[in-house]
C-alpha cells in the first residue's frame, strides 16, 4: 500500500481538481478540467506529433553530444589533476546561469536553426554526466589500477579495462538526470525562437488562450521526460552483465 501511496495522492488531487472546476463552473480559458486536458491531448495528437518529433530529435542530439564531450573531458580531468582544477570550477559556475538567460545569446550568434536548441540541451546535460563520470572514476580502488599496470597495461588500457567500466554505473546515473533535463532544455531553446517544436507549440496555444491544449502540451513534455529517463535506465540495465564480468576480472 505504501508503495502506491504517491499514486493515490496524485489521483486524489486530480479528482479534486476535476470536481472544483465542475462545481465552481470555472471557464476553460481560466482553468481547464483534467478531463478536458486529456481530451485535448488525444484529439491534438496529429498537431502535436510533428512538433514532438522535432523536440525529441533536438534532445537526443544534444544528449549524444553531451555524452561524447563528457567522456573525453571526464577522462582528461581524471588523468590530469591540473585539468580538473582548472575546468571543474568553470563547470560549476556555468550551472549558476539560468538557461533561459543564455538561450537568447545563443540565438543571436547561432541563428534560429537547430544549432542553438541543440546547444541548449548540451549545456543542460553536460554537467551531470561529466561530474558523475569523473567522480565514478575517482572512486575506484587504486589497487585495481595498480594491478593491471603491473601486468604491463598502458594508461589507455587501464582506463579501458578498469576505470571506465567501473565508472559506468555513475555515468548512467548522470545520464538519467541529463535525460530528464534534455526535453526541457530543447523546449527552452524553442521558447526563444523557433518555428516548430513543443516549445513553439506551447507559446502558440498560450497566446490563443487555449489552456486545455497548453496543459496537454505540458503533460506530453512530462511524459517524454519520463520516457527519456526510463530509456536510459533500461540501457544501463542492459550493461549490467558486462559490468559484472569486468569486475570479476
Amino acid at each position: 500500500m505504501k508503495k502506491h501511496s504517491s499514486v493515490w495522492v496524485f489521483l486524489s488531487l486530480i479528482a479534486l481538481w476535476e470536481a472544483y472546476v465542475r462545481l465552481a463552473a470555472v471557464p476553460g480559458y481560466v482553468l481547464p478540467a483534467p478531463s478536458a486536458v486529456v481530451t485535448a491531448l488525444i484529439t491534438g495528437i496529429p498537431a502535436l506529433l510533428p512538433h514532438m518529433l522535432v523536440t525529441v530529435g533536438e534532445a537526443l542530439s544534444g544528449m549524444l553530444i553531451a555524452l561524447v564531450l563528457a567522456l573525453f573531458l571526464g577522462v582528461a580531468m581524471d588523468a590530469f589533476p591540473a585539468v580538473r582544477r582548472s575546468l571543474y570550477p568553470i563547470l560549476v559556475v556555468t550551472q549558476t546561469v539560468p538557461m533561459i538567460v543564455l538561450a537568447p545569446i545563443l540565438i543571436i550568434y547561432l541563428g534560429f536553426g537547430l544549432a542553438p536548441k541543440i546547444l541548449t540541451v548540451v549545456l543542460m546535460c553536460f554537467f551531470p554526466v561529466a561530474v558523475s563520470f569523473t567522480d565514478g572514476m575517482r572512486a575506484i580502488d587504486p589497487a585495481y589500477a595498480h594491478l593491471v599496470r603491473g601486468f604491463g597495461a598502458s594508461p589507455w588500457q587501464t582506463y579501458r579495462l578498469v576505470k571506465i567500466p567501473y565508472a559506468l554505473p555513475s555515468l548512467f546515473s548522470g545520464l538519467k538526470v541529463a535525460a530528464t533535463y534534455s526535453i526541457s532544455g530543447a523546449v527552452v531553446g524553442e521558447w526563444i525562437g523557433a518555428q516548430q517544436g513543443l516549445g513553439y507549440y506551447l507559446l502558440h496555444v498560450k497566446n490563443s488562450y487555449a489552456l486545455d491544449k497548453m496543459f496537454a502540451c505540458v503533460v506530453l513534455i512530462v511524459l517524454l521526460s519520463i520516457l527519456m529517463n526510463s530509456g536510459v535506465r533500461l540501457l544501463g540495465q542492459a550493461w549490467m552483465p558486462y559490468l559484472k564480468r569486468k569486475k570479476e576480472l
